[in-house]
């Protein structure tokens, strides 16, 4: 989609309404839809993080940006994932934890982008993290400089691309929580995006759906 049209939907984007967790469930493995369904948030004080959903301008094309993390001895090694990071006590709120995530991680500036919305806050069993979505533009071209500690590679995915239905997949993964299950995903070029991420990306896809029809 040209970027310019895409902007012209900004505004629904802000004032649309968030599908939550039945969104969520769509991209969610059986067993994780199990223990969401019986979250109880109360007993497991899980820690903060906030992350950006980033659109922008690429040859006037729209585009959303993943990273893919480092890989390191953790739950999250070299999975695909949205610029964002842990609340760190300074910040004022979680919008600006993912804009300084966002900074720290791809190196674009927080006075570049301009925070619609914030999203349905999602659970990670593994991490013991909630994690705070929040959708953002940045009207100009984007030269990210990723933090070589954190980001293995920044992933560009067009907006067209996103929205096309066959990336949708099932496919055969082994978990932190389980071997050899069958999870709904994303196919993004050569990766697979599925639990939390995808799970996120299942809401934001069919607000943007609801969106461009209004």
């Amino acid at each position: 989609m040209d970027f310019q049209d895409f902007l012209h939907f900004v505004p629904n984007f802000a004032q649309a309404k968030l599908p939550a967790v039945a969104a969520h469930l769509k991209m969610a493995p059986l067993e994780r839809a199990d223990a969401l369904r019986n979250l109880d948030l109360k007993a497991k004080s899980p820690r903060i993080a906030a992350v950006m959903m980033l659109f922008y301008p690429k040859n006037g094309i729209t585009h959303l940006v993943l990273i893919v993390r480092n890989s390191y001895n953790g739950v999250h090694s070299s999975q695909i994932a949205f610029p964002g990071g842990k609340y760190e006590i300074e910040d004022e709120n979680y919008e600006q934890t993912a804009l300084r995530e966002t900074h720290e991680e791809v190196g674009v500036l927080p006075k570049k982008i301009t925070v619609l919305k914030a999203f349905t806050p999602m659970y990670i069993p593994p991490s013991n993290f909630m994690v705070h979505p929040f959708l953002g533009v940045c009207k100009e071209e984007i030269y990210f400089s990723p933090d070589p500690r954190e980001v293995a590679d920044i992933i560009e995915l067009p907006l067209s691309v996103f929205l096309d239905d066959n990336i949708v997949i099932e496919t055969t993964l082994s978990t932190s929580y389980a071997a050899n299950i069958s999870v709904p995903a994303f196919k993004i070029e050569n990766h697979i995006v599925w639990g939390a991420t995808a799970m996120i990306l299942s809401e934001l896809k069919e607000v943007l759906k609801e969106s461009f029809v209004i």
